[in-house]
């Protein structure tokens, strides 16, 4: 998923909800634990470490905005998603009050789930653009084959007709290169030009 994995805390009693968000979101490369005691979520909070908390807002031995009141005053800048199946404007206006980023409504589908999850994600700066991805990508796989090579960075800018600062920029992942300028670089180290993509 991202720069740094992101931890995420699941706190629902609802043992079929947490081992779906869990699957999912371990898949997608986050750290999961997952809590179905409102209390014991709050020590785990207490102890620090995570970026998201996914809490259910209907829970039998406290409410979700009783422990989301509870939370905030252990880590006020931990993002927080409610999930609930009665959604109304009331819990809403409370939710956001004590700076809820979200909400996830029940039943909610694995691209819903995602799709909340990586905007809050990327709201806090945990997650790449998409197309800083690419850059990166292409960037270590330049470095790479350059290393490979035994070639140094002005090397493979007089083989490539690409300035020293320029190359440097795109191995760093810090600037996108025209279609001809990745089309030469490919061609000056030897690979087909969807190699400099890596696995994207």
């Amino acid at each position: 998923m991202g720069t740094l994995t992101p931890r995420v805390l699941v706190v629902d009693d609802d043992a079929a909800i947490c081992e779906l968000l869990e699957t999912v979101l371990t898949r997608d490369g986050c750290t999961v634990d997952t809590e179905s005691d409102p209390t014991k979520a709050e020590a785990r909070v207490r102890a620090g470490g995570y970026h998201l908390l996914l809490l259910d807002v209907m829970m039998p031995q406290q409410d979700g905005l009783e422990t989301l009141r509870r939370v905030r005053a252990l880590d006020r800048d931990l993002a927080v998603v409610m999930i609930t199946g009665f959604p109304s404007v009331e819990t809403a206006v409370q939710a956001m009050q004590m700076e809820a980023m979200d909400y996830l409504r029940k039943p909610f589908t694995v691209e819903a789930l995602r799709e909340v999850v990586t905007r809050v994600l990327r709201r806090r700066g945990l997650l790449r653009a998409p197309e800083e991805q690419v850059l990166r990508a292409i960037g270590e796989a330049v470095r790479t084959r350059r290393h490979g090579l035994g070639l140094t960075l002005k090397d493979l800018g007089r083989r490539a007709e690409l300035s020293v600062s320029q190359l440097s920029q795109v191995e760093r992942g810090e600037g996108s290169a025209s279609v001809s300028a990745l089309y030469r670089l490919a061609v000056a180290l030897g690979v087909p030009m969807k190699e400099l993509f890596g696995d994207l």
